[in-house]
């Protein structure tokens, strides 16, 4: 039996409701951009710290540093995501967690934004403090030599070069932040994967709505991969990077 595709179900309007079915679509792609985007820079700003704190040469600073990574990296973004959405609530003092449980406005939203940052800064540092530990011993040297401050130095002179090596592996995480936002679909966010469960139920149009959705994914990630190769681009210093 042939398969019958229906692609006009989009601007249809849902069974119970006066929106259609691209409504959905566009306000699943919405939530997924605005939880990507906000976790992307939770995870680029703490993932920078965290890396760089890891090759200050303070036993206890670098220990703080390791020990963030191995924590978020070494669990599951699914478990991380059900753990901040259910338990972390219950070990909060009580009118906070009543708070959080009943009052807290976009308590879904805000939770998984606050995960998938925090997963993926562990990941974010590693690469930060591959990048600084990648640089000339003699550079960090030279800069303090020059009069700078450790935080100087790391400031002009580390950051920027470290930055620039790891690139490449900071584009592939900006584009698993996309795709690794479709886990918040377990705790209700209205994101694309969530909408397009929605839409199967609803419409019974399964391979219309997944083909859709995955269309929409790749998209996100196409556009994040030129849009971090432009700013390698515009940041390659000559000589330095092939």
């Amino acid at each position: 039996m042939n398969y019958h595709w229906d692609w006009h179900f989009f601007t249809r309007q849902v069974q119970a409701g006066d929106e259609t079915y691209v409504d959905w679509l566009l306000t699943g792609l919405g939530w997924t951009l605005a939880c990507s985007l906000t976790a992307w820079i939770i995870a680029l700003s703490i993932g920078t710290l965290v890396g760089t704190l890891r090759t200050t040469g303070s036993r206890g600073l670098a220990g703080f540093g390791a020990t963030w990574v191995e924590l978020f990296r070494n669990i599951p973004l699914l478990v991380q995501m059900l753990l901040w959405f259910f338990v972390v609530p219950e070990l909060l003092p009580r009118d906070l967690a009543l708070w959080v449980k009943q009052d807290m406005p976009a308590k879904e939203f805000v939770t998984a934004t606050l995960c998938l940052g925090l997963f993926t800064s562990a990941r974010i540092a590693e690469q930060v403090r591959a990048g600084i530990e990648s640089l000339p011993r003699g550079q960090r040297e030279a800069a303090l030599a020059l009069g700078l401050s450790p935080f100087q130095a790391y400031r002009h002179v580390l950051l920027p070069r470290a930055l620039r090596t790891v690139l490449a592996p900071l584009t592939s995480e900006f584009m698993n932040t996309f795709k690794n936002s479709s886990v918040a679909y377990a705790i209700g966010l209205m994101e694309l994967t969530f909408q397009a469960r929605q839409m199967q139920e609803d419409s019974e149009q399964g391979i219309e709505t997944y083909l859709a959705v995955t269309l929409l994914y790749f998209l996100c990630a196409f556009i994040a991969n030129r849009g971090m190769a432009w700013i390698e681009r515009r940041t390659r210093v000559p000589g330095m990077i092939g």
